[in-house]
C-alpha cells in the first residue's frame, strides 16, 4: 500500500480541498517545497502561486493561493490559505484588472500602508497571471 499524507486547503471562505495525497507542492517563502508522507514537521508562510496535490489516483490537482501559511506534521499538511481557488476558476480579466489598479496605486503618491498593500495585491495579480499562462499552455 502506498504511503499517503492527509492535505487540508483552507481560506476564510472555506475549504476548498481535503483528502489524501501522494505528494503536495506548495509556494513556500523560500521557494517551491514538495511533501511527501513523513516529512519533518514545519510552518512556514506562503507566498501567492500555485499548490499542486498529486492524488492517489495519480492525478494533480492544481489551486491559486494568495499567500497564507502552512502547517506540515508527518501525517497531515494544512494550508491556511489568505484566498485560494481552483485553477480552472481563476479569472484572468479580473487578474488583469487588479494588476492595473495596483499598478495605479504605486504611480501615485500614497502612504507606505497604501504601497505596501498594492505591492501585494501586484504580486498576486502576477502570479495569477502566470498561471494562468502555464493552464493555457497544457502544464496544469
Amino acid at each position: 500500500m502506498t504511503e499517503t499524507i492527509h492535505c487540508d486547503i483552507v481560506s476564510p471562505e472555506g475549504e476548498i480541498f481535503s483528502g489524501s495525497a501522494k505528494m503536495v507542492f506548495v509556494p513556500a517563502i523560500q521557494g517551491e517545497l514538495g511533501i511527501a508522507p513523513r516529512h519533518a514537521p514545519l510552518l512556514t508562510l506562503l507566498k501567492a502561486g500555485e499548490v499542486r496535490v498529486l492524488t492517489l489516483e495519480g492525478t494533480e490537482q492544481s489551486f491559486f493561493v494568495g499567500g497564507g501559511a502552512l502547517e506540515i506534521q508527518p501525517k497531515k499538511i494544512t494550508v491556511l490559505a489568505d484566498s485560494a481557488q481552483r485553477s480552472k476558476d481563476l479569472d484572468e480579466a479580473a487578474a488583469l484588472e487588479a494588476k492595473q489598479s495596483a499598478e495605479d496605486m504605486l504611480a501615485g503618491n500614497i502612504d507606505k500602508v497604501d504601497q505596501a498593500e498594492a505591492l501585494a495585491e501586484l504580486m498576486r495579480a502576477v502570479a495569477q497571471l502566470k498561471m494562468l499562462e502555464k493552464l493555457r499552455k497544457g502544464r496544469i
